[in-house]
C-alpha cells in the first residue's frame, strides 16, 4: 500500500514538473499596407473545376482581412529539443474543387500524409522539397486516396503543386517537432506544450517567403505572446 502511495505521489510530482516546464505561445499576424486587389482564378481549362464552384474563386496566396489580419501564415520555433515521437494521426491534404485544402499546413517528419481526391477529374501531385525526395504521381478521378511521407525535416515551407491545374498549390512545413501553428481567418495562432526556454521563431507567409519575419521568444509556465507584422516593401527610388 505504501509503495502504491509513493508511486502515485511520484507521478503527481512528475506531472506537475511537466506542466510547470511547458507553456503556451499565442499571437497575432497582420499586414500593414494597402491591400492588393484579389486575383480571380481562371479554371476554364477543366469544366469539372469550374462547375465545382457557384461563384468566383480567388488566389489563396494572400488572405488578409480588412483590418489587416493575415490568415494562413505559419509560425514555428527553431532548434527545439523534442523526443515525443511522431504523431499517429495522418495529416490530410484534400483536392476539392480543384483547390488544395488546406492551403498551408504543418507536419512532423515521418508523419503520414494522406492525400485525397474529392474531385471527379484527374490531378497530378508533385512535391518540391529541398531535403526530402520529391514525389510525382497521378490521381485519376477513380483514385480517391494516396499515402506518402517526408522522412526528414525541411529548413522552410515548400510547395506541392498539380501539374494538370497550374493554379493549384499548397505549402507544407515539415518540422522535427510539433511546435508550429497556422494562423486562422482572424490572424491568430496558438502553440501549446512548448518546453520552457528561449527560442528563435519564424513567421512565414507565401508572399513574403524570401523575407520571413524572425525573432526570439521566451517560454515559461503559463502563456506567452508574440505578434508579427508584415509590411509592404518600400519602392526603390
Amino acid at each position: 500500500m505504501k509503495l502504491k502511495n509513493i508511486a502515485v505521489k511520484a507521478f503527481a510530482i512528475l506531472l506537475s514538473i511537466t506542466l510547470v516546464d511547458a507553456g503556451t505561445l499565442k499571437g497575432h499576424v497582420k499586414y500593414d499596407g494597402k491591400l492588393p486587389k484579389k486575383k480571380k482564378l481562371r479554371m476554364d481549362a477543366d469544366p469539372v473545376c469550374g462547375a465545382s464552384h457557384s461563384g468566383a474563386v480567388y488566389s489563396e496566396s494572400f488572405k488578409v482581412a480588412e483590418d489587416g489580419s493575415m490568415a494562413e501564415a505559419i509560425v514555428y520555433l527553431k532548434s527545439v529539443s523534442y523526443s515525443g515521437g511522431i504523431p499517429s494521426e495522418p495529416v490530410v491534404l484534400d483536392q476539392k474543387g480543384c483547390i488544395y485544402m488546406p492551403h498551408v499546413l504543418g507536419m512532423v517528419a515521418g508523419q503520414e500524409l494522406l492525400i485525397k481526391n474529392s474531385d471527379a477529374t484527374l490531378h497530378n501531385i508533385h512535391s518540391m522539397p529541398k531535403v526530402n525526395k520529391e514525389f510525382n504521381f497521378a490521381m485519376p478521378k477513380v483514385v480517391k486516396e494516396k499515402k506518402s511521407t517526408f522522412k526528414k525535416s525541411e529548413p522552410a515551407p515548400f510547395y506541392i503543386k498539380c501539374d494538370v491545374h497550374p493554379w493549384m498549390k499548397s505549402w507544407i512545413l515539415v518540422s522535427d517537432h510539433p511546435y508550429y501553428a497556422v494562423t486562422d481567418a482572424n490572424g491568430n495562432f496558438n502553440i501549446d506544450g512548448i518546453p520552457s526556454g528561449t527560442y528563435d521563431i519564424v513567421c512565414w507567409q507565401e508572399k513574403f517567403k524570401k523575407n520571413p519575419l524572425t525573432g526570439t521568444v521566451t517560454i515559461g509556465s503559463g502563456e506567452s505572446t508574440k505578434d508579427f507584422t508584415f509590411k509592404r516593401p518600400s519602392k526603390k527610388k
